[in-house]
């Protein structure tokens, strides 16, 4: 007969079969939290946490390098690049005998034939080797920096032969690394510019769009496991974004082999700049200053870049230029530097001379203030205050009409303007024509509004002489992108865009990051006057004094100018220091192209040397309109020889 259970042990087991069930979901619950907890983790704060885990173990890192974006032409040709290159790292543990290891035979001949690889693929002597394999226990020994591709491949392909010892090298592990090249040279080195170590741009677009064109570095991290087991971990760069520019670099060419053409015919000078645009967008196509330099070896000083500056000096000391540069100290030698680099164009400025006179007139027209039948009468100068000021022709050209009084440069007539239109007329349209302003182009080296400002005579400082010497582009001074921004208002219907070089942004797989078309800042003239002045400047060409910048078959239109320079430092006028320029366009009908030409500080003056900027202009209009397709459309094929009327400061 079965026994019965006893009451009080019904009561024990039934309470304690409750409790352990409880006990389970909680266990069960808790474990549940803690799993999801660990899941939310790792997928939120994972990489930050393997990386304190990575901070606590033996480790070493490895900077992956981004590739610094591409500077492109219009038509894709390469301006800047980076080029892969390689450092030859060895890794002293994996060479000799390893851990583990016992040394024999084996262990002898992998360092044997690894320590002749290196001497044989890389030039490396046995005592550099030798050294880094000192460091036994090492998985990072630099031993050479900057090795071609076609080095690696070579060594490589000696490495895994199916024939010879080359299967016995190891330890030997190749470090990726970028190289700015420039495949161009000195071709359109300031509009480039170039790069310092650790990629920071310098100068040119390389310096203003240094950000844009730096990316991020990657990392390989190299640890040891808890099993002591050697894992890798990469993080991938993120390499730069390229630029797609406006430069040609066909006509940057064009360009650059006239001028030093012209160079040579007129003999030494202070420096011959050129400035080529787009007008109906403001597109810089091609900029150049004479005193060059290679930004594939931007800091060399013994290339000849810095002769110019110092020929002077060097006679007088007796020795050759090189040896007077040699003798420099660091910081005169960057100076000198320094000034090869400076980008006239942006950076520079000067008096423009009679160029000038072309805002004055189109202020004067677009405000009702001339209507186009007016005359003037030039006796060779005008009272002004208590001040003669004197017309560049002292005899007087007699009565002319407006287009007349751009044809021959006359300063008296555009005094007489300019004192029509008043001084709040006059500085509306130097605002509005955007002098004594930054033009906001994309390369280093431009002042800033308020260092502008002070260059021109704004209302409250146009007195009457001011006024006067204004009107014809003395006393105000503009740099050469200033005054060819406006340029392009005045012969383009009267939009001012903004100057601008790079039209896009590509990543680095090439899609689209931003896209720069022409930007619009404001109306400077009507249609009707900028058809006016187009007609008036056509003149200038044909029968005025602009006359040996014409091309025989093209309707050019333009003005020259002539400026007489300050002595540096001073308030006195140098005698005998001129800037001769002429900034021109064709076709009259329809302008595709801007030329602005400045001739600084010709040694001698000729014929040649004061028309300067007009046959400079006429050298590169002959090459580069037929390549620009620009078609003839004068009626008049012959370009007149006969003498004219050389521009001379006043």
């Amino acid at each position: 007969m079965r026994k019965k259970k006893s009451t009080n042990e019904k009561r024990f087991i039934k309470p304690m079969r409750k409790r352990l069930f409880w006990i389970l979901v909680g266990v069960t619950v808790a474990f549940g939290v803690v799993m999801g907890r660990v899941v939310y983790i790792n997928v939120k704060n994972g990489t930050a946490y393997e990386k304190r885990v990575l901070s606590q173990k033996s480790y070493s890192s490895v900077t992956v390098p981004y590739k610094r974006g591409s500077i492109l032409d219009c038509n894709g040709t390469v301006l800047a690049a980076s080029n892969k290159i390689y450092n030859l790292i060895i890794e002293p543990a994996n060479i000799l005998v390893r851990q583990g290891e016992t040394a024999n035979e084996e262990t002898e001949k992998r360092r044997k034939v690894t320590v002749q690889a290196l001497k044989d693929y890389f030039d490396l002597s046995e005592e550099d080797i030798e050294e880094a394999l000192s460091h036994e226990d090492s998985y990072y020994q630099v031993m050479k920096k900057g090795i071609s591709y076609e080095e690696v491949k070579a060594f490589q392909d000696y490495c895994e032969a199916e024939d010879g010892d080359g299967s016995y090298v190891a330890g030997c592990v190749f470090e990726e690394q970028y190289e700015r090249v420039y495949p161009n040279d000195e071709l359109g080195c300031h509009l480039i510019g170039f790069t310092v170590s650790g990629d920071e741009g310098l100068g040119g677009l390389e310096g203003y769009y240094n950000s844009i064109l730096n990316g991020e570095n990657g990392r390989t991290y190299t640890y040891l496991t808890d099993g002591n087991n050697l894992e890798k971990k990469t993080e991938d760069p993120i390499d730069g974004d390229t630029l797609v520019t406006s430069i040609d670099i066909e006509i940057q060419r064009i360009v650059q082999e006239k001028c030093e053409e012209f160079a040579e015919t007129i003999g030494k000078n202070k420096n011959i700049s050129v400035l080529v645009m787009n007008p109906k967008n403001s597109e810089v196509l091609a900029l150049y200053n004479e005193h060059q330099y290679d930004p594939n070896e931007a800091y060399a000083t013994d290339t000849g870049t810095l002769d110019y500056l110092f020929e002077d000096e060097a006679a007088e000391a007796g020795v050759s230029t090189q040896e007077y540069i040699d003798s420099l100290t660091d910081d005169e030698r960057v100076t000198a530097l320094n000034k090869v680099w400076r980008n006239f164009v942006v950076s520079d400025t000067f008096e423009p001379g009679s160029t000038y006179k072309v805002f004055t007139v189109s202020g004067a027209i677009e405000d009702g203030i001339l209507d186009g039948t007016e005359t003037f009468y030039c006796d060779g100068y005008q009272q002004v205050a208590d001040y003669v000021i004197h017309c560049h022709n002292v005899y007087g050209h007699g009565t002319e009409t407006i287009a007349q009084a751009l044809q021959n440069s006359c300063n008296d007539a555009l005094m007489q303007i300019a004192a029509m239109e008043g001084r709040t007329v006059f500085d509306k349209y130097q605002v509005l024509f955007g002098f004594g302003q930054s033009t906001n182009i994309d390369l280093t080296g431009e002042m800033d509004d308020d260092s502008l400002s002070y260059l021109v005579y704004h209302e409250e400082t146009l007195n009457p002489v001011e006024l006067a010497t204004s009107s014809f582009g003395q006393g105000v001074s503009v740099t050469m992108m200033q005054l060819g921004a406006a340029f392009c208002s005045v012969i383009n219907g009267g939009y001012y865009y903004q100057p601008h070089i790079v039209k896009q942004v590509l990543d680095g797989d090439g899609n689209l990051v931003a896209n720069y078309d022409k930007i619009l800042v404001r109306r400077t003239i009507s249609e009707e006057t900028s058809a006016t002045m187009r007609d008036i400047l056509y003149t200038v060409v044909e029968e005025g004094t602009g006359k040996k910048a014409g091309v025989e078959g093209y309707t050019i239109g333009g003005k020259t100018g002539t400026a007489e320079k300050f002595i540096e430092g001073t308030n006195t006028r140098a005698d005998g220091k001129y800037i001769h320029s002429f900034i021109g366009f064709a076709p009259v009908e329809d302008p595709q192209v801007v030329i602005y030409c400045v001739v600084d500080e010709p040694e001698t003056e000729t014929d040649i040397t004061s028309a300067g900027g007009s046959v400079l202009f006429n050298m590169i209009a002959e090459d580069l309109l037929p390549y620009m397709n620009v078609y003839k459309t004068n009626d008049n094929p012959d370009v007149s020889d006969e003498e004219v009327e050389n521009e001379t400061p006043t």
